[in-house]
């Protein structure tokens, strides 16, 4: 069997478990499986303790990705290197664990990306998008692992070793889209009030490092594949996604953060437009325009109302109902909801 990046010979370690005496390899295998299991854990005590509601797509992306995703994936490959039990079993849990985890963390980015961006053209697109690529990507990876362990074919191996590198590829490429969403759009709300709170600018900055890092993430994952290191790509997979799922925790915290520095700036800032012989906590309605035409209430709903598969995304589980925060739009800042 040939050792490397060749089409034409199986991946090392997919039919017959890890040949080789390089006990490096070994004990990376070993140590990245033990930080996928590791995090996976923690990330479950997190969820449960973090969201007051067990429902909404943020919630059971993040919670799948981790229980059935980082997990599976994780003991699959280990079983299937090692040659622990028969190699059915471990390609059936590993693919799995990948149908959870690698798609389950483009909807996790998904779910939060309507925070910043207003076009539900966009969202709709990023959407349709995903779901896509979890027909057309999964399902003709799934039988050519397979035909590749039980047939092993010439043309099996071929097409499979083309498939691992296009869906690593393809999926690495996807999240990195949609983080750039996320950081072009964090970069325009900066520009639209660059002089106004620091600590708000800050936590936009350490939003922008995040989705950085899962980008360099996803570009190692993308090295160790052209190069040739399946065993360590694979079992490193399983790491890299359950610590870009406990940073995903990190920008829901910012996110909250964010919310309510929001609310805040707004509160005070409409508090100071009115003289002080006016008591603005009794104030119900918006009394500097008249009343909106039932066209333009319609038009004025956040863009995700549009979207049925949107409305209990992200920090819905977290935010109290109807919570409000700001949103940048060329105009300027607009206050919505979260429903």
């Amino acid at each position: 069997m040939a050792i490397g990046n060749s089409l034409s010979y199986p991946p090392e370690g997919l039919l017959h478990g890890y040949q080789g005496d390089n006990v490096a390899i070994k004990a990376c295998m070993i140590v990245f499986s033990a930080i996928a299991w590791y995090n996976a854990v923690e990330l479950i005590i997190l969820i449960f303790l973090t969201f007051n509601r067990y429902s909404g797509l943020y919630f059971w992306a993040m919670f799948l990705s981790t229980t059935i995703g980082v997990i599976f994936h994780a003991i699959g490959f280990l079983l299937e290197f090692f040659t622990i039990g028969p190699i059915g079993l471990a390609i059936t849990l590993a693919t799995i664990g990948w149908y959870f985890m690698v798609p389950g963390q483009s909807f996790v980015l998904y779910s939060r990306l309507h925070l910043v961006e207003q076009s539900p053209v966009v969202l709709r697109r990023v959407f349709h998008l995903i779901v896509f690529s979890a027909v057309v990507i999964l399902i003709p990876t799934t039988v050519l692992t397979y035909c590749t362990v039980y047939v092993g074919s010439q043309a099996s191996i071929r097409g499979y070793n083309v498939m691992e590198r296009l869906e690593l590829t393809w999926f690495c490429a996807q999240e990195i889209l949609i983080a750039s969403i996320y950081i072009f759009e964090t970069i325009n709300i900066l520009r639209l009030r660059p002089e106004k709170e620091l600590h708000r600018s800050k936590l936009m900055y350490e939003l922008i490092t995040i989705n950085l890092v899962m980008i360099f993430l996803d570009i190692a994952l993308l090295v160790l594949e052209y190069v040739g290191l399946y065993t360590l790509q694979t079992t490193l997979k399983a790491a890299v996604y359950s610590v870009k799922l406990k940073l995903e925790f990190g920008v829901l915290g910012k996110l909250v953060s964010l919310v309510h520095t929001h609310r805040s700036d707004l509160t005070s800032s409409e508090y100071d437009e009115f003289p002080n012989f006016v008591d603005p906590a009794q104030l119900t309605g918006d009394i500097t325009h008249a009343a909106p035409m039932e066209d333009e209430r319609r038009q004025s709903r956040p863009p995700w109302g549009l979207l049925p598969a949107t409305r209990d995304l992200a920090l819905d589980a977290i935010i109290p109902p109807s919570a409000e925060y700001i949103h940048a739009s060329p105009a300027g800042y607009r206050r919505s909801t979260v429903y």
